[in-house]
């Protein structure tokens, strides 16, 4: 059973009981895409005036293209293997306090990508974004006419020579890659330029010595897994886009069949796993610059697709674009603009409005609390289901004097029903004279209790996609966003759930077989869905009961008192 579905079961029973139990007994009151569909297809698609895609040849050589600014065919020339051999491929890195970016000089490829602060739990040592044995991303093929030219395995200068290394409060610094054909005009310039403290990137560069319409630029194969959890990872392993006109969607990976080609314009196309991002972004919003399309291949391996991107080349050659290579962090995301801190949403997309409020302000909470109090998450979640208790307390008094007053009415009704049993006019007529007498609600005493299921639900998401709290550890919890691999708290969150309902049942004036039937089962149920949620949503969830105990035993306290004053009477 899929997690997100095993968390929406435990919402419906939980707060079934909460009705359940509240409307016990009373009468029955008077009647008063994925996105656009997209085509799957291997033949191309004629590129547009706006940087439509077609697909580019997949054969290996690269095809005569005519015309250009120098005139004559233009023909890669391949090295004999010798030369090859001599020439060799050098490995040039980029390296800042946050990534380590590896490109070859063949095909200006970037063939790793480490985030340096994030360590990775398959990989040795950080989170690895590219694919190994993979061809890596950023090659790139120009269309030139109704031909292609591939540079995916051509020979660039480099400049510098020897990569980069930007220190923390440096400025920004640029490497520049250059294809120059040996025997035709045409040069291919591309330069990325990278900041110390962000994880975008800039890119710019120029095609000159041809009629260029379309960069198709390759992003590789996919995000590989860096979680422990692999059933998370391959959950989450999709590309995603966003159409200027029809918003975000989604494709899974294990999902794309052949050839798939996705039409722009797009804002951004990236790949995402459970907490990490690779993505493409057209220029700044203030150029209204847009991509053009995608196509995804399969890739022969469960949860890859090779997917390029293209990019429209302006009247003089020129292009740019930006480069996201890194964590799912909200607030970098957001700055980042056209809405990319959606590309691993939370929640389901009807139900995105109502949860995003509440993921923003209980995620201020936590840091502020964490950063403040300088308190592992763990506590904070502990104060924090502590402090939701206190805050809702009044609101849990007004239910618990709403209850008190249905239950002193219930005998009242059972009377009402029993005398006009046979006459079904008076009866109704009767029931809304009582309801107005005493103000008679079955819903009062639970609509206040259903405040806080909300943030239940906000939590679940944030343990879902927050990469704050990704492998943060707590006493014997290895990682607060994965389950308890000894099921201590799923277990503990089951006793605290007995224990309340138990209060809750001996002040009852009266229970029946399906009541105490539930007092055992439901707990078991909760049990079974929540063992395999995240800790820290157990952690929560669990405090929060223990915290409600003592206003339940209060509760209880104020029902047997209520039972003492004995029932009210039918007024004459």
């Amino acid at each position: 059973m899929r997690t997100e579905i095993r968390f929406l079961l435990a919402v419906v029973l939980m707060i079934g009981v909460l009705v359940i139990t509240n409307v016990l007994f009373p009468p029955v009151p008077p009647v008063e895409t994925v996105g656009p569909a997209v085509t799957d297809s291997a033949q191309s698609v004629a590129p547009s005036d706006s940087g439509g895609i077609r697909p580019p040849g997949a054969g290996a050589e690269v095809p005569a293209v005519t015309g250009g600014a120098g005139g004559g065919p233009i023909r890669e020339v391949e090295p004999p293997e010798e030369a090859e051999a001599e020439v060799g491929e050098t490995t040039l890195v980029v390296e800042s306090p946050l990534y380590s970016f590896a490109f070859s000089d063949r095909g200006a490829r970037l063939v790793s990508a480490k985030l340096l602060g994030f360590p990775s739990f398959t990989f040795p040592g950080s989170v690895e974004l590219i694919h190994p044995e993979g061809r890596g991303a950023l090659g790139t093929r120009v269309l030139v006419g109704r031909d292609t030219l591939d540079l995916r395995d051509s020979a660039f200068q480099v400049e510098p020579e020897g990569g980069l290394k930007l220190a923390a409060g440096t400025g920004p610094q640029t490497l520049h890659f250059v294809y120059q054909h040996p025997s035709h005009p045409f040069r291919y310039e591309a330069s990325y330029t990278f900041s110390p403290d962000q994880y975008l990137v800039e890119v710019s560069g120029r095609v000159s010595g041809v009629d260029a319409s379309v960069l198709f630029i390759d992003l590789g194969e996919g995000i590989p897994f860096n979680e422990q959890r692999e059933q998370d990872e391959a959950r989450a392993s999709a590309y995603v886009v966003n159409h200027q006109q029809r918003g975000i969607w989604a494709q899974p990976l294990n999902r794309v069949e052949g050839a798939r080609v996705e039409e722009g314009p797009f804002y951004w196309v990236a790949f995402k796993s459970k907490y990490f991002v690779l993505g493409l972004l057209a220029g700044s919003e203030e150029e209204e610059a847009h991509l053009g399309g995608a196509i995804a291949h399969a890739v022969p391996g469960e949860y890859r697709a090779d997917l390029a991107v293209s990019q429209p080349v302006g009247s003089g050659g020129g292009f740019s674009y930006r480069l996201f290579l890194g964590p799912q962090e909200y607030a970098r995301l957001t700055n980042i603009g056209t809405d990319m801190e959606d590309v691993n949403p939370y929640g389901w997309k009807f139900f995105r409005p109502i949860v995003r409020p509440f993921v923003g302000i209980i995620m201020a909470v936590l840091t502020f609390l964490h950063e403040n109090l300088k308190l592992g998450y763990g506590w904070v979640l502990i104060i924090f289901g502590v402090l939701m208790r206190v805050v809702l307390y009044p609101l849990n008094q007004k239910a618990m004097k709403a209850q008190l007053k249905n239950m002193a009415v219930q005998p009242l009704m059972q009377e009402i029903q029993t005398k006009f049993k046979d006459n079904p006019e008076k009866l109704q007529k009767e029931m809304m004279k009582l309801y107005k007498e005493h103000g008679f609600n079955p819903l009062a005493g639970c609509l206040p209790m259903l405040l806080p299921w909300p943030v239940l639900i906000a939590l679940f998401f944030v343990f879902q996609n927050t990469i704050e709290l990704r492998g943060v550890a707590f006493l014997w919890l290895p990682d607060l966003s994965a389950p308890d691999p000894y099921y201590v708290l799923p277990i503990f969150l089951g006793v605290s759930m007995f224990l309340l309902q138990w209060v809750s049942m001996r002040s009852m004036p009266q229970t029946n077989p399906q009541m105490k039937m539930m007092l055992w089962m439901m707990p078991i149920m909760m049990v079974f869905i929540f063992f395999n949620l995240a800790s820290g949503l157990n952690l929560y969830y669990s405090t929060a009961n223990i915290a409600t105990l003592p206003q339940q035993i209060l509760i209880a306290r104020e029902r047997q008192k209520a039972q003492a004053k004995g029932p009210l009477t039918l007024s004459k």
